[in-house]
């Protein structure tokens, strides 16, 4: 059986300010880098040994990746562009009420309907599905029987389960990945089983809800 541990980033400081990220550069804040090493204790703890960690080409999901792979003795770390956050286009560096105010249709159609959203300049989650999906499959089938940790971002989680679970991508606000989540999948050569999913037990000794924007 092959484990793949779905990890998103640890928190931001636009995510604390609820400031769309997409394809921006953000780097972890410190509650983030602390969630990250949060991440690598409980690698340790499940005795997990020497993963493949496969990371996002974003700085917050690299930093989340070097630094859990640093408890486990692990110093080689890929990235891979199929686990790139969605890009919001115009919507990127931007805070929630700003963009309620420019684009108060299209954001309630985000709340509501969010298979049907393109964003201006950007894309649109059923593409950011595909090339995440393509990615999982091809990670999976190229280390079988191994342990793989992929630290990647809210919307790609969000939508990788979506697809896992056959709910459709109308499901995506019905499942939460907080910041610095786990979610644990085997997978047997055809498909993907959910193990775990949003596992934030080993964020409760930091005091503080990590949040899911």
């Amino acid at each position: 059986m092959t484990a793949i541990y779905l990890i998103r980033h640890g928190q931001t400081e636009w995510n604390r300010e609820e400031i769309f990220r997409g394809r921006a550069d953000v780097p972890l804040d410190d509650l983030g880098r602390r969630q990250a090493e949060a991440l690598g204790r409980a690698f340790v703890k499940q005795g997990i040994e020497k993963p493949l960690f496969i990371s996002s080409p974003l700085k917050r999901a690299r930093e989340t990746a070097d630094t859990a792979a640093g408890f486990l003795g692990v110093t080689e770390l890929k990235t891979d562009k199929a686990f790139i956050d969605l890009s919001f286009g115009e919507w990127e560096g931007r805070s929630v009420t700003d963009v309620q105010k420019e684009y108060p249709v299209l954001y309630r159609s985000w709340l509501e309907h969010p298979e049907n959203v393109i964003f201006p300049g950007g894309e649109q989650l059923d593409e950011a599905a595909d090339r995440a999906e393509e990615g999982l499959y091809r990670v999976a089938n190229a280390n079988r029987g191994k342990d793989v940790v992929i630290v990647t971002h809210r919307v790609i989680s969000k939508v990788l389960l979506c697809r896992i679970l056959s709910a459709g991508i109308k499901a995506f606000w019905k499942l939460r990945q907080d910041t610095a989540c786990l979610n644990e999948l085997n997978y047997n050569g055809t498909g993907f089983v959910l193990v775990k999913m949003n596992d934030t037990c080993h964020l409760q000794s930091l005091g503080r809800d990590p949040g899911d924007f």
